[in-house]
């Protein structure tokens, strides 16, 4: 049986890690690279760090931040933010990263994931998607959930999934922050669209949220922030309660 990932997430602006509500109000989280490394220690299966302004500044990935985080880590490191061609992608995994993340240069030139996974892999190609309710689907929001876009989310999910990507990672803007717990539906709406690995976003408050999206949701992993930068669970003690509600989990030694 394959087991359920339990991810942690590092929002970064101007070099430090912060979290908010709904994608604003942003608070001070700490230090990426020592925050990483705790996660990892803790138990997360892996680390998603997430450059969150750097779509809407029109400037690159910080660098020298990826460099400095990857060398504290001993787990599969995904970046995401400011990635706008191959180019860009290929400074990120040659400052230490194993994924990438994509997300509004992708829907704005879908062609990018097909020429990352070519050089590098499916598997190195995660493509993001913030989604917001609207009707009974959700809408793609870019730009930092800045700007609608008129999509489908569960339609650029299969569209990302034919071009070549390896993972979804699905973000409900809805729940993002608010500690009451992923959106199972339009979690599930997207894992049964697709045949890749979704991971699942925003929303997680305590064990019980991740057993629901992991069972209820179909997803294969699910990422948090606030839970774990501000002290509220331990990966490790988080995963052990996740098995006790049935799900197969990856337990740290």
């Amino acid at each position: 049986m394959l087991t359920k990932r339990i991810i942690a997430c590092l929002d970064v602006k101007d070099g430090r890690v912060v979290k908010g509500v709904q994608f604003i109000d942003l608070v001070d989280a700490g230090d990426p690279a020592e925050l990483a490394a705790r996660h990892a220690l803790s138990g997360a299966d892996e680390i998603v760090l997430l450059d969150i302004t750097a779509t809407h500044e029109e400037r690159g990935t910080l660098i020298d931040t990826v460099k400095r985080t990857a060398r504290r880590l001993f787990v599969p490191f995904t970046v995401g933010g400011g990635i706008r061609t191959l180019d860009d992608a290929t400074a990120v995994f040659d400052a230490g990263a194993d994924k990438v993340s994509v997300n509004s240069a992708a829907l704005r030139r879908p062609e990018l994931i097909d020429e990352i996974g070519s050089r590098f892999g499916a598997q190195a190609v995660i493509v993001a998607i913030d989604g917001r309710r609207s009707g009974e689907g959700a809408e793609v929001f870019i730009e930092g959930g800045r700007k609608a876009t008129g999509r489908a989310v569960v339609e650029w999910a299969r569209e990302a999934e034919q071009r070549g990507a390896g993972e979804i990672l699905l973000t409900s803007m809805d729940a993002d922050g608010t500690r009451a717990g992923f959106d199972c539906e339009l979690t599930a709406q997207v894992s049964e669209a697709v045949c890749i690995p979704v991971i699942a976003s925003g929303g997680a408050g305590n064990a019980a949220h991740f057993s629901d999206v992991f069972l209820r949701g179909k997803a294969d992993a699910a990422l948090a922030a606030s839970i774990f930068h501000f002290g509220i669970a331990d990966a490790r003690v988080l995963k052990e309660e996740i098995a006790r509600a049935g799900v197969a989990m990856r337990l740290p030694c």
